[in-house]
């Protein structure tokens, strides 16, 4: 089965928690603080392994997580920073958030790896909290939780030159003529359910990698018949091979099969149709192929020299449209792959950054219950140690200096009532 579409969650690991400890050892009287620091937790990364070309691999395994930092230790020790998880996608996957549609990168070529969930900070330990008021603070930092994400995977296969048209024109046939690929040929439509990839060697050492595609029919780029497994693919590929069959008894006008593929090519995309397109005639062994392929050129008014024929049965010109083929892929510079998908987000450069909103609001739940909303505030409280005294008074001088204790008497808080930070609750003094 080809997988090229799936939704994975990603869960990085939370930083270890700063440690509480102080020097107990003969002959130092004044030991002073000694806590140590959390490790990092483990982060998710995503890596481009060449000998992939499915997705297949994420049907069995959606969920990702990494191991969350060790925590501070005695004697001024540092916990263990946790292993981060790698997780090994073909190359052409393209990463977006399944929830903002945000693009967060593109995987393309061999080794590339990107950061998709970042593991959290590990919290400092008391040994960075003395002063000379405070000579052994009881003060500590928790680790920051580690980023968590739901994520959408694309496969978009790379692949120089793509086989188009209606399906049963000889795709398939031609893909296992010009190289060593296996594809499944039979003479019904949608013969081809999943792309297929074949490397094509020439006698003068030119090679390039050709892309069977699933047919294309009316509507496809609404999604209709196999619509956007074709499409999401030949995006990829830098040159097209349009291939039109005529056989006369197959029902079919050749003209309007040619318009009809490059109409959806472009309702899809309109840059599809400025990349280079070889026109080919196939089943041109078959009788009364030779007046229908006239009339084709000269309905479309096409250049005679410009149209190849072949016969994907008896071989005939499959090496001179191969030929030219890799001649023209030579004059064709990759270009960037323009997405269709549209992002909510503009942004395309997938950038972690700290959380800057110090914007407080107070939400009055009740009477006498209030809870503050601010990133900020609920940042500085995951990562507060409230176990000890020292570490109680640090985090209420930190919200007072933050504004908070005026917003909450602007919003009507009295004391002794309830405030909520998340799932935490205090009464407010």
């Amino acid at each position: 089965m080809f997988v090229d579409n799936v939704k994975i969650t990603v869960k990085a690991g939370a930083g270890g928690d700063g440690a509480v400890a102080f020097r107990h050892e003969k002959f130092v009287p004044n030991g002073g603080p000694a806590g140590g620091d959390g490790g990092n937790g483990g982060s998710i990364i995503l890596c481009v392994d060449p000998g992939l070309r499915t997705l297949m691999d994420f049907r069995y395994q959606r969920n990702f997580k990494a191991p969350a930092g060790g925590k501070g230790m005695i004697k001024a020790m540092h916990g263990a920073n946790a292993q981060n998880v790698y997780i090994s996608v073909p190359p052409g996957t393209i990463v977006s958030d399944w929830d903002t549609e945000q693009v967060l990168g593109d995987l393309t070529t061999e080794g590339q790896e990107l950061v998709v969930a970042q593991g959290g900070h590990g919290g400092r330990g008391n040994i960075h909290f003395a002063n000379s008021r405070n000579t052994a603070p009881e003060i500590a930092e928790n680790g920051t939780p580690g980023q968590e994400l739901t994520l959408k995977l694309e496969l978009k296969l790379l692949a120089d030159v793509g086989l188009v048209g209606f399906p049963s024109v000889g795709k398939s046939t031609l893909l296992s003529v010009a190289t060593a690929a296996k594809p499944k040929i039979a003479a019904y439509q949608f013969t081809t359910l999943k792309p297929n990839l074949g490397m094509v060697r020439l006698d003068d050492g030119q090679d390039f990698v050709l892309a069977d595609l699933p047919g294309l029919i009316a509507g496809a780029s609404q999604g209709v018949g196999l619509g956007f497994q074709f499409l999401r693919h030949v995006a990829r590929t830098r040159v097209l091979l349009h291939l039109v069959d005529m056989d006369p008894n197959n029902g079919r006008d050749p003209v309007e099969d040619y318009q009809q593929i490059r109409q959806e090519l472009a309702n899809y995309d309109s840059q599809l149709l400025q990349r280079p397109q070889i026109v080919v005639a196939t089943k041109m062994d078959l009788p009364g192929t030779k007046e229908r392929l006239d009339n084709f050129i000269q309905t479309l008014t096409l250049d005679p020299q410009e149209v190849f024929q072949i016969s994907g049965i008896q071989h005939d010109g499959v090496t001179n449209l191969l030929r030219k083929t890799a001649a023209v892929l030579a004059d064709t510079p990759v270009t960037p792959i323009v997405e269709t998908t549209t992002a909510k987000n503009d942004e395309k450069i997938y950038q972690y950054q700290a959380e800057n909103d110090s914007k407080i609001e107070i939400k009055r739940l009740d009477e006498n219950v209030f809870e503050i909303i601010s990133p900020a505030v609920l940042a500085l409280f995951q990562r507060s140690n409230l176990n000890y005294q020292d570490g109680i008074m640090r985090f209420a001088r930190k919200l007072k200096g933050m504004g908070v204790d005026e917003a909450l008497i602007k919003a009507g808080a009295k004391i002794g009532d309830t405030v909520l930070i998340g799932d935490f609750e205090f009464e407010f003094m």
